[in-house]
């Protein structure tokens, strides 16, 4: 008696609508545009899609600091959790602008002037514009296609000496080359605690490389790495310098890691994951090949050697 056939079971509109959004945020840096128009053909629900789209956009935008030009062209605005002060708007601090954008197209579609209530207390902008005029210097000479910002997260009324607050830094670059078949992007995020009653400033790091190269193939990386270190509270100018060469000092060393790291692949994890031994327990005579033969062998087992 034939078995009988498995009846395809029908994925509930939840499901769907998840199954849609896990492969938006688990695109590749640079190609959720990409993934959304296949999906979107493979669903063909246009109203689970762009339920789906309109949770996952924002997420993914968000997760990938991608950066935005604003409409009047005077400059980038990061998206990230950090400057977002409404639904779908987000604080440029430099130009002290407020963009709107449409996170499915990736478009900023408007920008207003920022609130009194959404910028940091003139003491804290000091220390702000001092640590971001240094950074944006760094992100100038290390990332030809970087973008940066500083934000304000915690204690931004404070209003003179003698108050904690704290700072982010952000920086984000990206090189798409799909034409090429690869894409890839650099975001690190630092975060600044000063902490004036100690007279110390604490820098906490978070660097994450992704990358995705298919040309006849599909390989991706999607490093992270976290580092801490400590300097001296002073001015704001001296504390920008010091450190905006913390945080260089960490990304150089970690490049370098990278770098040196995936020089050696062939040499070490290509090599550990080769088998030791066969399962004979033998190893494999490379220098004569010649002994074996499958032709003979087969030949062999069935009785037609000539």
């Amino acid at each position: 008696m034939a078995e009988e056939e498995e009846e395809e079971v029908e994925l509930s509109d939840e499901e769907k609508i998840e199954t849609v959004k896990w492969f938006l945020l688990n695109s590749p840096p640079g190609e959720i545009k990409y993934v959304s128009k296949d999906v979107k053909s493979i669903l063909n629900d246009n109203d689970l899609y762009n339920e789906a789209a309109s949770e996952a956009f924002p997420l993914y935008n968000k997760s990938h600091m991608i950066f935005l030009q604003m409409p009047d062209r005077s400059g980038d605005v990061l998206i990230t959790s950090f400057n977002e002060v409404e639904v779908n708007a987000f604080l440029d601090p430099r130009s002290t602008q407020v963009a709107v954008v449409d996170h499915v197209k990736q478009v900023c579609t408007e920008v207003r002037p920022a609130k009194d209530e959404e910028l940091p207390s003139p003491y804290i902008e000091e220390f702000r514009c001092a640590l971001d005029a240094e950074v944006l210097r760094y992100v100038d000479e290390a990332y030809p296609k970087g973008v940066c910002s500083v934000y304000c997260v915690n204690g931004k009324d404070a209003d003179g000496p003698g108050s904690d607050f704290e700072l982010v830094v952000v920086i984000s670059a990206a090189r798409l080359s799909p034409q090429n078949f690869c894409n890839g992007s650099w975001r690190s995020v630092w975060n600044v605690e000063v902490k004036e009653d100690q007279q110390m400033v604490e820098v906490k790091g978070k660097i994450q490389v992704g990358a995705h190269y298919f040309e006849e193939g599909n390989v991706q990386l999607d490093a992270k790495h976290e580092c801490k270190d400590l300097t001296l509270f002073q001015s704001s100018e001296d504390c920008a310098l010091s450190i905006s060469s913390i945080i260089r000092h960490h990304e150089t060393e970690y490049l370098a890691s990278l770098e040196a790291s995936y020089l050696n692949l062939s040499d070490t994890i290509f090599k550990d994951l080769r088998r030791k031994l066969p399962v004979t327990r033998t190893l494999f005579p490379w220098h004569n090949t010649l002994q074996f033969s499958l032709t003979r062998d087969i030949t062999k087992e069935l009785g037609i050697e000539k």
